[in-house]
């Protein structure tokens, strides 16, 4: 019988720490004992967005795991525990949004929507948008709204508090009110305002 392995997304600080603990691209960690979720063990999430909800995406690194061995699943996240995880691959900002839009839209699907109902968006009442289509248009008024987007031309306004927002495409138009923003645009001639507090905003291009 093959091991069941997961494939999730962990964020780290700058130096690739996570909780005091240093990992390597490439590298497998296990540890023994008892594996819960918050409380012991090697934590990433299904949804490369959700990681932003524990790393802020403008000052941290990304990477793509696979986890096994004993696992635990927090039941109102995409957080899972697990005693053994591999770093695979390093992910960049651009790549975080396009695997997070993908991952959106899979989880919106009609067939998903009607399988799982008021819980699709993982349990939450927070918005979660996504698009890969050119000239998108989204917008969002609710607090703690996770958007990304990988077209082109793509305008994105939110006026809820905590909204997350990411750009991969070209000539992207983005617009925060809320307060604790966190933008970021990965795609040429990008615009970004933000008349909130403490917003955090990066462009990489």
């Amino acid at each position: 019988m093959s091991e069941n392995v997961i494939t999730s997304y962990k964020g780290f600080d700058k130096n690739m720490k996570c909780r005091g603990f240093k990992y390597e691209v490439g590298k497998e960690y296990e540890m023994d004992g008892e594996i819960r979720c918050c409380n012991r063990g090697f934590h990433a999430c299904k949804s490369p967005i959700e990681v932003w909800d524990y790393y802020d995406m403008l000052n941290s690194r990304f990477a793509e795991v696979e986890q096994s061995g004993k696992i635990d699943e927090e039941e109102m996240s995409t957080k899972i525990c697990s005693s053994r995880i591999k770093i695979k691959a390093e992910l960049k900002l651009a790549d975080i949004i396009n695997i997070g839009v993908e991952w959106l839209k899979d989880i919106t699907s009609p067939s998903k929507v009607k399988a799982d109902g008021v819980l699709n968006d993982n349990g939450y009442r927070r918005k979660q948008i996504g698009s890969s289509g050119n000239y998108a248009k989204i917008g969002s008024s609710g607090d703690s709204a996770k958007i990304g987007s990988s077209g082109d031309y793509a305008q994105i306004g939110s006026s809820g508090n905590y909204a997350q927002i990411g750009s991969s495409g070209d000539y992207a138009q983005i617009g925060s009110s809320g307060y604790y923003a966190q933008i970021g645009s990965s795609g040429d001639y990008a615009q970004i305002g933000s008349s909130g507090y403490y917003a955090q905003i990066g462009s990489s291009s």
